[in-house]
């Protein structure tokens, strides 16, 4: 279970690493890294970030990128919240495909409509 410091943590690591994202994937154009969550260890040592990433053709190249770039990352993210945390966590980061998983179920069932009129009876 997270606490709330824990949670305020990871809500306010969420939203700094979203405006990094925002403002390094501005140059590339035609690319969107949004930070999906982040979930903080008890000791708050490491950050691991979910992140989507659209095209989703590209996320593997891009998140292999952000990997490679996790201390400068972790740098920038350090400079903004030096006045609220005393140690910066160390950041991991993922791909969140829980929008690619979403879309392949809306597909599969767009494909079978019988599949989806058994879905709809049993809400």
């Amino acid at each position: 279970m997270e606490g709330k410091r824990q949670a305020k943590i990871s809500r306010m690591l969420q939203k700094e690493l979203s405006e990094i994202f925002r403002k390094q994937t501005a140059a590339l154009g035609g690319v969107l890294v949004s930070v999906s969550s982040v979930k903080v260890s008890p000791d708050l040592s490491i950050a691991k970030a979910y992140l989507s990433i659209f095209p989703s053709d590209r996320a593997a190249d891009i998140l292999s990128n952000i990997k490679a770039q996790s201390k400068t990352v972790r740098y920038e993210l350090a400079a903004r919240v030096k006045q609220i945390l005393r140690k910066c966590p160390d950041l991991q980061f993922y791909l969140d495909d829980s929008l690619d998983y979403i879309e392949n179920i809306d597909r599969l069932l767009a494909s079978d409509p019988h599949l989806h009129d058994e879905v709809q009876e049993g809400e």
